[in-house]
């Protein structure tokens, strides 16, 4: 099955400038070669702690960032080096969901015309024929139609989410990149949105690249999880085996702290001890060795690499 999304070895790299001459005095590695796939109708969660990297991997690979190196292969064809011109076919393949869906929504304009501007932009539809289409976007995600002419203050936030998904859903997407589309959200709408999203991907087939901190909605949503530390992908597994079977120590730490609903399940607790390092000065060799309470001399000098330690399962670890 041919991937709706392909990213290889995709890096973003910001250049420092300062001083009254604005020379380049240091480099920030957001992203460090990050390679993964999503295939229709798949998930794909990326998780880590905040600064890791993950929304720089999810604006880079929309192309609001321009990509330092990498592929980011889209039906064929590596869109990564594409002129804006060469790029708007594709941008109807791809759509994104922020966090923030206050910020997300232009507040001059009611949501129904939010939700019609793609399809006028990209001439998909205009008068009566893009008011029903609103329309039915708008039922699709539980919306009322009559909220059409409403404007975005007038909305809850769980509304407003609704009507950040309905504009991405207007141009009849592959593939939707989710920033974090529930962390602003109260606990109970973040569950409404989430079966939501799930309910879309089941009925059309959509592909998720699903980006969040919270494990326990990963694991709900996602089929694939990748974990992100310091720019770089440390561990990608199918999420059963990798919520069961974590191999990296980074993992393992990010998983003890997700909450147990049953008591009678104590999960033992592996704090971070620590701060993220500066990504504009990684730790050499294995960026995680800093806070790993099992490194050990090789980990502080040499780098390693992903590798495979059972099906589908790979993990960058040298005690694995």
């Amino acid at each position: 099955m041919t991937p709706v999304l392909q990213v290889e070895d995709l890096k973003k790299h910001y250049p420092v400038k300062s001083g009254f001459l604005r020379r380049t005095t240091g480099t920030v590695f957001a992203v460090d070669g990050v390679s993964f796939s999503i295939a229709p109708g798949e998930t794909l969660g990326l998780v880590g702690e905040s600064g890791c990297g993950k929304s720089t991997v999810a604006r880079t690979v929309m192309r609001l960032v321009e990509p330092t190196s990498g592929r980011i292969v889209v039906e064929g064809t590596d869109i990564a080096g594409l002129s804006k011109a060469a790029l708007r076919p594709f941008r109807r393949e791809m759509q994104m969901v922020f966090q923030d869906p206050f910020s997300s929504l232009n507040p001059r304009m009611s949501a129904g015309d939010i939700v019609r501007e793609p399809l006028l932009v990209h001439n998909v539809a205009s008068g009566r024929e893009a008011d029903e289409r609103v329309a039915a976007l708008f039922a699709q995600v539980g919306l009322r139609p009559g909220q059409m002419g409403n404007f975005p203050h007038q909305f809850s936030g769980g509304q407003r989410q609704r009507i950040s998904i309905a504009r991405a859903l207007a141009l009849n997407p592959r593939l939707i990149v989710a920033d974090e589309p529930v962390s602003a959200l109260d606990v109970s709408i973040q569950a409404q949105v989430i079966n939501l999203l799930m309910d879309l991907q089941r009925d059309q087939g959509l592909a998720y690249l699903f980006i969040a901190h919270d494990l326990a909605v990963v694991e709900h949503i996602s089929h694939k999880v990748a974990v992100m530390y310091l720019g770089r992908i440390v561990e990608y597994a199918d999420k059963t085996s990798l919520y069961r079977r974590p191999q990296h120590p980074y993992t393992e730490a990010l998983l003890s702290a997700v909450p147990v609903p049953d008591p009678k399940l104590k999960r033992r607790k592996r704090l971070l001890e620590g701060d993220v390092p500066s990504p504009m000065r990684p730790p050499p060799g294995c960026a995680f060795h800093t806070r790993c309470p099992y490194a050990e001399a090789r980990c502080k000098v040499e780098a390693p690499v992903l590798r495979e330690l059972a099906p589908g399962h790979v993990a960058a670890c040298h005690l694995r």
